[in-house]
């Protein structure tokens, strides 16, 4: 594990790098370290934010799906899957629609905030019981978050707010600043935080429930951990960078093979693997030169898509 550890931060070293230097102007090292004005303007307040917020979600998204395949038992859970993302557009959109996220700049934020909360929250409280249970309740209440998206969108006030929101829903890194990451980085360090914490509780929950009491350890504890953590982190970064799929259902499985199945395990490398991932996909987003800058969010979803399906496929085979 240590190797692979290693492995995956040098090959983020890397890419942060890439990402610095990568775009529709290509930058040189040497441009940057001989503090060419224009390279360091570039650098200092497109580039570096961007990159920072990249390693930021990608971590969050792989940390949050590693914790919910764990506590579900169930290797297709992600916070999409779970209505946890959804719950946070839901938030920031009804922030755009009613002109709040105008006014101001922690609107959108915090109603995210909000509705992640909310829709984690409700899923878990429909879905005790079972895993299938859960995850019925989680493409519930995301189908719930999806129908107040769409109603916002038919009721959209004006136009612009009806541009504003689709370009949300479509997820992207673009124009974005030192202020979104200074709103982020303390719920995403206080719910990530709550998310490391779990997981000597998921090895014991792995074993059965009834085995994980035996061994101490107090469910519903966890799993007022698991959405307080996942709702926190998870919400902040969706409600700024918008929808980004698939992160948090991929890493995992990447990162299982190498580590294991002991969910405790998982986590640092689900975390690490979210972040490179995430960071290579918005660098391929910005060199594919289509018109305008392919969204980021659209790009995840056209490699994460084909993956999904081959996990379910491979699933099949190997179901008893």
């Amino acid at each position: 594990m240590t190797r692979l550890i290693v492995i995956l931060v040098a090959l983020l070293l890397l890419a942060f790098v890439l990402s610095l230097l990568a775009g529709q102007v290509w930058l040189s090292p040497g441009d940057i370290l001989s503090g060419n004005s224009l390279a360091v303007l570039i650098v200092r307040d497109i580039r570096l934010p961007r990159t920072l917020l990249a390693l930021l979600i990608g971590g969050t998204l792989g940390l949050a799906g590693g914790v919910l395949q764990g506590l579900t038992r169930n290797p297709l859970a992600d916070p999409g899957l779970l209505g946890v993302s959804p719950g946070a557009a839901l938030g920031a959109i009804l922030a755009i629609y009613f002109g709040i996220a105008s006014i101001s700049a922690v609107a959108a934020p915090l109603l995210g905030l909000a509705g992640a909360l909310g829709a984690c929250t409700l899923t878990f409280a429909l879905g005790r019981g079972s895993n299938v249970a859960l995850i019925l309740a989680g493409a519930a209440v995301s189908s719930l978050t999806a129908a107040g998206i769409a109603l916002a969108l038919n009721f959209a006030p004006n136009p612009y707010a009806a541009y504003e929101i689709m370009s949300w829903l479509l997820g992207s890194l673009a124009d974005k600043s030192w202020a979104q990451i200074g709103l982020v980085v303390p719920f995403v360090v206080i719910g990530c935080a709550a998310l490391a914490t779990t997981g000597r509780a998921l090895d014991a929950l792995s074993l059965g429930e009834a085995q994980a009491q035996s061994l101490g350890v107090d469910l519903h504890r966890l799993r007022l951990t698991v959405i307080f953590g996942t709702a926190l982190a998870v919400g902040a970064v969706t409600s700024v960078a918008g929808a980004i799929g698939f992160i948090g259902l991929v890493a995992p499985h990447l990162a299982r093979p190498f580590v294991g199945h002991q969910p405790s395990r998982l986590l640092l490398p689900s975390a690490l693997g979210g972040a490179l991932l995430l960071t290579s996909a918005d660098i391929a987003a910005r060199l594919i030169h289509l018109g305008p800058e392919l969204k980021l969010g659209v790009f995840t979803s056209l490699i994460g898509t084909p993956f999904f399906f081959w996990l379910v496929v491979r699933l099949r085979k190997t179901a008893p």
